[in-house]
């Protein structure tokens, strides 16, 4: 393999690496307190103008919650509210979201 293609490789893992960290769902559930006033303690929300979270599929939620973040979706609601989280925080939310399963 000459450079060029080790270095691509070297990329792509990097990317994939990245991409695949595992949220770590006791941080998550730390962090959503401040998510329980719309969303529910236990990620069932109490309103119907709010969506329910437990259950959800981990990356279903990262990407949502990233694209409130970076402006892809928008919501006048959400953007101030996810504006400080890191990708970590992120992952960590949807892990501990992901595993409280259906209700």
């Amino acid at each position: 393999m000459n450079q060029m293609g080790k270095a691509f490789s070297i990329l792509v893992l990097l990317f994939f690496t990245a991409v695949s960290y595992a949220g770590d769902a006791e941080a998550g559930k730390t962090k959503s307190v401040t998510c329980a006033a719309c969303h529910g303690g236990a990620g069932i929300s109490p309103v119907g103008t709010f969506p329910t979270l437990a259950g959800q599929k981990e990356q279903y939620l990262i990407t949502q919650i990233t694209a409130f973040k970076d402006g892809t979706r928008e919501s006048a609601q959400m953007a101030p509210m996810v504006s400080g989280l890191s990708d970590e925080d992120i992952a960590n939310l949807a892990a501990y979201y992901a595993s409280l399963g259906c209700k």
